[in-house]
């Protein structure tokens, strides 16, 4: 039996690999199990109290609230026995939380993070985690027919509940211990009034796939993919053709509010993203001529009268919250990434497409709520990323550049990405949690059409 679950965990961590390459990809979910069980429940004033009885406690286990002054040191070790890896010999992806195991939901109030507890032996251990979050977001739009403005479009929101970084340790699988940290969490955002949650891995993460599809009710809805580029040793040249012009915070909110705030998954609460101290700015590309570039005349007065194409990108240093190492690259290709940098720093001029350090921790900016319109929004798009290479050229510790764009949103193609690097393919599934939600304008989001373009939520990448 032993051999048989090494055998079947072997499986699983090879189906996240490709030969020679290593992709940055989020890390949700990765080793859990399928079977059925449920928790003790334990009383807590941020904890519902579930009682049900089609439902059997798994043996010796206890699902509660993460409390940092105890839970800590064993939240962590944890999340170094499911990180991202392989026992081949191979490369792998590892993620360092920086010592803060909350650092992905923290930015995202209400937040909650759940541990179970074996207790049935001679020392209390944690075997399992889940996080989640709450908020506000658009999931839609309509129109309204109005005698001054008869082609008025109004969005439509929805309280949506995020569920992410699903551990359960390798050595307490099979247990019921993921489907029960789970179903804890959604009685959690029932009671906060959330309409849906939704989750995200990958495509070929199969065991993660069965237990939310098919236990726990969620069905695939949304398959964006992460885009990630190096940082070279040289900079990246900007056309003359294009401005980038960086957008005061308040500009930058009635922008985005006026433009993006009907497109699926974007946050009530922008305004709490753009002023986060992670976030370093919303960059807005105009062509060089127009008069927006010579003098910036206020979000109202430039949405009034805006020219032919333009984008806007803002970027989100997620170094503070994570660093990533791959390990177990051979020798000949660290020597070659070395090799390939020492030449790009010798002689910036031939723009060498150098490999950067990814063997040590390293951080990485994000680039997010890219939106743009006109024939020429993709080339904005590509001069704002350039110009984000350019700004983590300064940060030593960010060597890569990351975006996560709609499978067909048509600015994707102005996203410059490695493939070698890149996940081609994340699954977000959801789930309806409100019972009584009437259908009204939007219906059930749930069968939703997938847009052309999603927000994605820095905070939670």
């Amino acid at each position: 039996m032993a051999r048989k679950r090494e055998r079947r965990d072997e499986r699983e961590r090879q189906a996240t690999q490709r030969a020679g390459q290593v992709c940055i990809r989020r890390r949700e979910d990765k080793d859990v199990d399928i079977a059925q069980s449920d928790w003790e429940v334990k009383g807590h004033m941020d904890i519902v109290t579930v009682a049900s009885p089609e439902w059997v406690p798994a043996p010796g286990v206890v699902i509660r609230e993460y409390d940092a002054s105890r839970d800590r040191e064993g939240a962590e070790a944890v999340e170094r026995l499911c990180d991202v890896g392989t026992s081949s010999g191979g490369m792998s992806l590892f993620t360092d939380l920086l010592g803060d195991p909350l650092c992905r939901v923290r930015h995202s109030p209400p937040f909650l993070m759940l541990v179970a507890e074996l207790i049935g032996g001679p020392q209390k251990e944690i075997v399992g985690l889940v996080r989640g979050c709450i908020k506000t977001v658009a999931c839609g739009a309509t129109t309204k027919n109005l005698n001054h403005h008869p082609t008025l479009t109004v969005s439509i929101s929805a309280k949506v509940a995020y569920l992410l970084g699903l551990r359960v340790s390798p050595h307490h699988r099979r247990r019921g211990i993921a489907l029960n940290l789970v179903q804890r969490m959604e009685e959690w955002f029932k009671a906060k009034g959330a309409d849906y949650a939704y989750m995200a891995t990958e495509k070929d993460n199969e065991a993660s796939l069965r237990l939310f599809t098919g236990r726990c009710g969620y069905s695939k809805f949304r398959t964006p993919a992460i885009l990630v580029h190096p940082v070279f040793a040289h900079r990246l040249p900007l056309t003359p053709q294009v401005a980038v012009l960086r957008l005061p915070l308040a500009d930058a909110e009635e922008l985005y509010r006026r433009r993006f705030g009907a497109t699926e998954f974007f946050p009530r609460d922008i305004d709490a993203v753009l002023a986060n101290p992670l976030s370093l700015g919303t960059f807005l590309a105009v062509p060089s001529g127009c008069p927006a570039a010579a003098r910036w005349p206020g979000a109202a007065a430039f949405l009034a009268a805006p020219p032919a194409s333009w984008a806007v990108v803002s970027v989100w240093n997620s170094k503070e919250v994570f660093r990533m190492e791959v390990r177990g690259a051979g020798p000949w290709r660290r020597g070659l990434a070395r090799a390939s940098r020492a030449l790009d720093r010798a002689l910036p001029w031939l723009r060498i497409p150098s490999v950067p350090d990814l063997f040590r921790p390293f951080g990485l900016y994000l680039v997010y709520g890219v939106y743009g319109e006109g024939p020429a929004a993709a080339e904005h798009v590509r001069a704002l990323c350039r110009h984000t290479h350019n700004m983590a050229m300064g940060d030593p510790e960010c060597r890569v550049i990351a975006a996560e764009m709609a499978e067909c949103d048509p600015l994707r193609r102005g996203i410059p990405f490695w493939s070698r690097l890149s996940c081609a393919e994340d699954v977000w599934c959801v789930k309806r949690l409100a019972e009584d939600y009437g259908d009204g304008a939007l219906g059930d989001w749930t069968k939703a059409p997938p847009p052309p373009s999603i927000f994605v939520d820095p905070r939670e990448f």
